[in-house]
């Protein structure tokens, strides 16, 4: 299980750090929220998904950096009815034009995994927590 989990992670945050808004939102249920600690409201739907990684792809380029999300230290309960709650330590860093890179931020998601539908019952996440150190 535990392969499984970090295989889902390396692929889903592979989605994001390349700007690939539906690949990402497609990880998630279609009803899926996901709390940001530095967000005053949580995206809903796969459709707000979208929205907000489009809207932080569009602002790091603007700022000419390139971020990526090195996710780990998994923690995984199995619930008795087949969900996944999987506790994870996330670094993002940020390169700029100069090469040059730095820590971004550091944070801890809670996520709930669920089994989608489908030949190979993906992990999709139905709910997420992600709480940004220092805020």
């Amino acid at each position: 299980m535990y392969a499984e989990v970090a295989g889902f992670y390396a692929r889903q945050m592979r989605h994001l750090d390349e700007g690939d808004a539906e690949g990402w939102a497609a990880t998630f249920t279609e009803d899926a929220v996901c709390w940001l600690s530095t967000r005053a409201e949580p995206m809903r739907g796969r459709s707000g998904l979208v929205a907000g990684v489009r809207s932080a792809t569009a602002a790091i380029a603007a700022v000419g950096e390139q971020r990526r999300h090195m996710t780990g230290m998994f923690e995984i309960e199995e619930r008795p009815d087949g969900s996944l709650v999987v506790r994870a330590n996330t670094v993002v860093y940020a390169t700029g034009a100069n090469g040059e890179s730095r820590v971004h931020q550091v944070c801890t998601c809670v996520d709930t995994l669920v089994r989608g539908t489908g030949p190979d019952n993906p992990l999709l996440v139905s709910n997420r927590r992600i709480d940004v150190d220092g805020t």
